[in-house]
C-alpha cells in the first residue's frame, strides 16, 4: 500500500486545477536517439512559478482552515518551493516568510520577493530547518513543508497521474530526488494507475540524500555540494519519501555535475528548453546511459524546473578554460 492514495491525488487535482497549468509533454527524437529510448519530456518548467512545486504547496494552502491560513505561511527552500509558497500566499492573500540559503540563485530570490514574501537569508544549509522553526515560533505562521507533508505529496502526485493520462504507453518515468517529495508523488500517482511502470530516481553523485538514507535505514543529515542543481540540496530526505523509495522505487542512480551541464546544454539546444540544473538531472541520467531500460523503451523524463540565473546558463557555453577559471 502506497502512503498517498489515488483518491487523495484526485482530490488534490480537483482543488488545484483551476489555478495551475496542465504542462506539455514534448518529444525529442535527437535526445531519444542519444539515450536509446523513445523519449518524452514532461515540462514542469512551464508550470506556474517555473517548477512542479505549486502542485503541492497550493494543495496544502487551500486545504488549511481559513483562520489558520490567515495567520500566514512560513517555509524553507533553496528556491522553487519558496516561490511556490510565496505565489500560493498571494493567491489566498496572506503573508509569507521564507527561509532561504543566502547563496540561493538571485533569480529565485527575486521571484520570491516579487510574489510579496519576506526572505530570511541563512548562511548554513545544514541548519536551515532550525532557522525555519525559529521563524515559525516567532510569526505563528503555518509551516508549509517542502517534501514531507502528505497533503503536499498528494499535490505532487497529480504530476504522476497527469503523466499517465498524457502518455498511456509509458514504460518508465525518470524523476529527480532532492528531499524526495516529487519522487513520492510521481511513484504514488503512476503506480496507482500503471503498477508495472518503472520509476527511476536520480540524485547528485557528489551529495546524495536518499542513497545514504537507504543505507542507514532512515533519513540522515547529509552535506550537500555546491551545484547547478541547487534544488536537490535539502539537508535530509523526508520520512515519507524514504519509505516510498524503500518499498516502491525501482532504481536509484547518480549523476555528476558534468553530466548535468551536458544535459542542460542538450535540452536548450536540441529541445529548446531553458532548464535549471535540478530540472536537467533526469535527462542527464538518460543521456549518460545510467537508466537501465531496453532499447526503444517509452520513457518520460521529468523536467522539473526552469528557474536558473541567465549567467549560469551562458557559462555552460563558455570555453572550458573560461569555465574553469570562473
Amino acid at each position: 500500500m502506497l502512503p498517498i492514495p489515488i483518491e487523495a491525488i484526485r482530490d488534490a487535482a480537483a482543488r488545484t486545477t483551476p489555478y495551475l497549468h496542465r504542462t506539455p509533454m514534448l518529444s525529442s527524437r535527437t535526445l531519444g536517439e542519444r539515450s536509446g529510448t523513445s523519449l518524452l519530456l514532461k515540462c514542469e518548467s512551464f508550470q506556474k512559478t517555473g517548477s512542479f512545486k505549486p502542485r503541492g504547496a497550493l494543495n496544502i494552502v487551500l486545504s488549511l482552515p481559513e483562520a489558520r491560513r490567515a495567520r500566514g505561511l512560513v517555509t524553507v527552500s533553496a528556491g522553487n518551493h519558496a516561490q511556490a509558497v510565496a505565489w500560493a500566499a498571494r493567491v489566498v492573500n496572506v503573508p509569507c516568510t521564507v527561509v532561504m540559503p543566502e547563496d540561493a540563485p538571485h533569480s529565485k530570490m527575486d521571484a520570491v520577493r516579487g510574489y510579496g514574501a519576506t526572505i530570511v537569508a541563512h548562511a548554513d544549509r545544514a541548519t536551515l530547518f532550525d532557522r525555519l522553526h525559529e521563524e515559525e515560533a516567532r510569526t505563528g505562521a503555518t509551516f508549509v513543508h517542502p517534501f514531507d507533508d502528505p497533503i503536499g505529496l498528494a499535490g505532487a502526485g497529480t504530476l504522476g497521474a497527469e503523466i499517465v493520462e498524457q502518455a498511456a504507453d509509458v514504460e518508465c518515468v525518470v524523476v529527480p530526488i532532492g528531499g524526495g517529495g516529487l519522487m513520492t508523488g510521481v511513484v504514488c500517482g503512476v503506480k496507482a494507475l500503471r503498477p508495472k511502470v518503472r520509476v527511476v530516481g536520480v540524485e547528485l553523485a557528489a551529495g546524495p540524500g536518499m542513497t545514504p538514507a537507504l543505507a542507514a535505514g532512515k533519513p540522515v543529515t547529509v552535506s550537500r555540494p555546491a551545484t547547478l542543481a541547487d534544488g536537490l540540496t535539502p539537508p535530509f530526505v523526508g520520512a515519507i519519501p524514504y519509505a516510498v523509495a524503500k518499498e516502491a522505487l525501482d532504481d536509484l542512480v547518480l549523476v555528476t555535475e558534468e553530466e548535468i551541464e551536458e544535459a542542460m546544454r542538450a535540452l536548450l539546444t536540441r529541445a529548446k528548453l531553458y532548464v535549471e540544473g535540478s530540472g536537467a538531472v533526469a535527462t542527464a541520467a538518460l543521456l549518460a546511459g545510467k537508466v537501465r531500460v531496453a532499447p526503444g523503451t517509452r520513457v518520460v523524463s521529468i523536467v522539473s524546473g526552469g528557474n536558473v540565473d541567465p549567467e549560469r546558463v551562458l557559462a555552460l557555453f563558455a570555453p572550458s578554460a573560461t569555465r574553469a577559471g570562473a
